[in-house]
């Protein structure tokens, strides 16, 4: 059953199809159609709008500053921007106040960190990023080295974070640190929140191979934030940081669907254009696309309902996570397979901003599926690489015994 089809929630559904009917410019082709110098401005602008007009943590509650709405309300949201190829989270840092470390606060703050930090999220005066992964500890966590005392009422930081997206735009930061050095691996983390705008954090940008400089490295040195800025009990930051990952891994599963349908509906008017619709090896390859997508629909419904039902995100957001990013790599690799000699041309528009999602100009040019080919690599290692989530998957959720001998995935990008 689809809990979206709920009398209430389409009325709501036309509620956001009229807003954005009402807010978009009139020549609205998609976020990616946008002259990548004319984004900044649209971003702040529509942020504003957005803002005014409730669509930030609308299902948060309203002593907080957000709309009190339910979790479906959000999923619809969530897919009617996908849709109309606007961004919900126009910002660089927006993903990581609005989708993780706002939840986060949610379940773990306390009362003073709540009523602080919410309404400064949704203002987007505090600008957050994510501090997780290290150089020797990517997707396993637990080995990281980062580590924060407690002296005089304020934590200590020193170490390094890398992977690390949207720093050099961030003022926030939240991090795991090793707390109790005495304790092993997860037993002696703790989740912190430390201001960025300080001497001694150093933020510095990394290339990537899109050309973008998506990532930095993070590196604290005698870095200080406050005792009361401590998430969850002291020590037990691995818990929390479990709770802040299903969040990632499961809070778009009402967008993901519709982003993915588009791209496919894409790459179906490019077989088209290449004269391949009546290939029996290209239809093959896009059925296989086409029944694993409705599997991440039907996974997608469950996962809402279980929100919606009061349910935290549990292991099965491994299963989503994994699902989701190994069908992303398979869909784009067929379509440069179906450009290709092409595929070795960078030309045309790229696909930037909503990968995979957005309108553009030539949606179907070889610098649009370059960029989701390369993108979609990364997908399979960032919030926690394939490897990682099969493990999870196989103790977590099929019970099967842990392999104690299994080397350690260090991929990872938070």
């Amino acid at each position: 059953m689809d809990p979206t089809r709920d009398p209430d929630v389409k009325r709501f559904r036309e509620s956001v199809r009229d807003f954005l009917a009402r807010h978009l410019p009139s020549n609205w082709a998609g976020f990616g159609a946008l002259d990548p110098d004319d984004r900044p401005d649209f971003c702040r602008r529509w942020r504003e709008v957005l803002q005014r007009n409730g669509y930030l943590g609308i299902s948060w509650p309203r002593e907080y500053g957000g709309a009190g709405l339910s979790i479906l309300e959000q999923s619809v949201l969530q897919e009617e921007f996908a849709r109309a190829g606007a961004p919900l989270l126009p910002m660089p840092n927006d993903s990581f106040g609005l989708n993780l470390i706002g939840p986060t606060l949610l379940k773990w703050g306390t009362e003073q960190q709540k009523s602080y930090f919410i309404p400064k999220i949704l203002s987007g005066e505090h600008r957050w990023a994510q501090g997780y992964s290290e150089p020797e500890a990517g997707s396993d966590l637990f080995g990281l080295r980062t580590r924060a005392a407690l002296e005089d009422g304020v934590w200590v930081v020193n170490g390094q974070k890398i992977w690390q997206t949207a720093g050099d735009t961030a003022n926030w930061i939240f991090i795991l640190a090793r707390t109790e050095p005495d304790e092993s691996r997860h037993r002696g983390l703790s989740m912190l929140l430390v201001p960025i705008d300080q001497p001694q954090v150093e933020v510095r940008p990394i290339r990537t191979m899109v050309g973008h400089h998506e990532f930095c490295e993070v590196f604290f040195s005698d870095a200080t934030t406050s005792a009361d800025n401590l998430v969850g009990p002291r020590g037990e930051g691995a818990r929390v940081a479990l709770t802040l990952l299903g969040y990632e891994r499961g809070s778009a599963s009402g967008a993901v669907y519709a982003k993915f349908q588009i791209e496919l509906e894409r790459l179906i008017e490019l077989i088209r254009e290449r004269g391949l619709a009546d290939d029996p090896i290209v239809r093959d390859r896009l059925a296989d696309c086409w029944s694993r997508l409705q599997g991440i629909r039907h996974l997608g419904l469950r996962i809402l309902i279980a929100a919606a039902n009061g349910n935290q995100p549990g292991p099965e957001s491994s299963l989503f996570k994994l699902c989701t990013s190994e069908y992303h790599a398979t869909v784009t690799e067929f379509a440069l397979d179906v450009l290709g000699m092409d595929a070795t041309v960078c030309s045309g528009a790229g696909a930037v901003g909503l990968r995979g999602a957005d309108p553009l100009g030539s949606p179907n040019s070889p610098a649009a599926w370059q960029d989701g080919y390369l993108s979609a690599r990364a997908g399979t290692i960032y919030g926690g690489s394939s490897q990682i989530q099969r493990n999870t998957i196989a103790e977590h959720v099929l019970g099967l015994p842990r392999d104690r001998n299994r080397a350690h995935d260090k991929g990872g990008r938070a």
